[in-house]
């Protein structure tokens, strides 16, 4: 199911690139036609929506940090290209190394830095013969941080509400940032201001964006927290390079070709996706061995002791 949502998520891309307005009037109109989208869902299935003040508050404004992740991605495919824009993505793990912990209280674990470090090469390879990106790349980056950052808050907010309720306070959340931020977006970082007027074939992409690539995948994903930690969900949204390059070399033919070393270092940030699982097998299988161990030890202990070997 996580891999169905990563092909999902590997079309956003694309339909970003389609779509002819800006990335800020992007991001507006998606999370709005999601929210409405899902607004209409719960009023015809009849469920509540109800959330505690407090909860309610805190995902609405976990949907600033999707906002902006979502803003700082479309833009990055458009100052750089869709290659560009997903290999940054795939920091997504590094980020979560550290911003899991912090958040959760617990211990950076080292196998997680090190594929972190693993990125990092990766993305050294990258900038080193592709540094005409190099904003794309970072803004890819910093986009990546806030994957990571509301991905690690989602896995809180999933032990203790619907994910389609969550869903939708994050979609209201973020479609308000879009709109608070406009004010500052419009006259001073661009050249024609706001954009409120898409193509009509603009539309068929934003309620694809908005219906298939949002509500859906971001709903699931949610839900996939309750068994999955927020490092191996980002972990394997990795993958969406791969997918998602693919893709773009399809659509946008010669466009978003690269030189052989963009794809080696693409290569060394996705190799970290296979040795991830590999890596907790393993640690899963010594805990586990140390458990039975630890269990059987405490059996012998409480065996009690019989001096008649007659009586059983």
């Amino acid at each position: 199911m996580l891999h169905l949502i990563v092909v999902i998520w590997s079309f956003t891309v694309i339909l970003g690139l389609l779509i002819s307005v800006p990335a800020v009037e992007i991001v507006f109109f998606r999370t709005l036609i999601a929210s409405l989208a899902l607004l209409v869902l719960f009023k015809v299935q009849g469920k509540s929506m109800r959330v505690p003040f407090n909860q309610a508050m805190k995902i609405f404004l976990t949907g600033f940090i999707i906002s902006m992740h979502w803003i700082l991605f479309f833009w990055a495919a458009r100052v750089s290209n869709a290659s560009v824009c997903l290999a940054g993505m795939a920091t997504c793990s590094l980020w979560t190394a550290f911003v899991g912990p912090i958040f959760n209280k617990t211990r950076i674990k080292g196998y997680e830095v090190f594929l972190g470090l693993f990125v990092i090469v990766g993305l050294v390879v990258i900038f080193r013969f592709e540094f005409d990106y190099w904003l794309g790349l970072s803004m890819a980056i910093v986009s990546a941080l806030g994957t990571a950052s509301f991905m690690v808050i989602n896995g809180k907010f999933a032990h203790r509400h619907s994910p389609y309720v969550i869903t939708l306070y994050e979609m209201a959340g973020a479609c308000a940032f879009a709109l608070l931020f406009m004010p500052i977006y419009g006259p001073w970082l661009t050249e024609n201001g706001v954009n409120f007027h898409p193509l009509p074939m603009d539309w068929l992409w934003l309620i694809l964006l908005a219906l298939v690539c949002t509500i859906i995948p971001f709903a699931v994903s949610v839900n996939l927290m309750k068994r999955l930690s927020a490092f191996a969900i980002n972990l394997t949204i990795n993958l969406e390079p791969v997918y998602g390059i693919l893709l773009a070399v399809l659509i946008f033919g010669e466009k978003e070709k690269m030189t052989g070393e963009f794809y080696l270092g693409t290569s060394l940030v996705l190799l970290a996706v296979c040795i991830y699982p590999v890596i907790r097998y393993m640690e899963r299988k010594k805990t586990k061995g140390k458990s039975g161990n630890f269990e059987g030890a405490k059996l012998m202990v409480r065996r009690p002791q019989n001096s008649d070997p007659g009586n059983p």
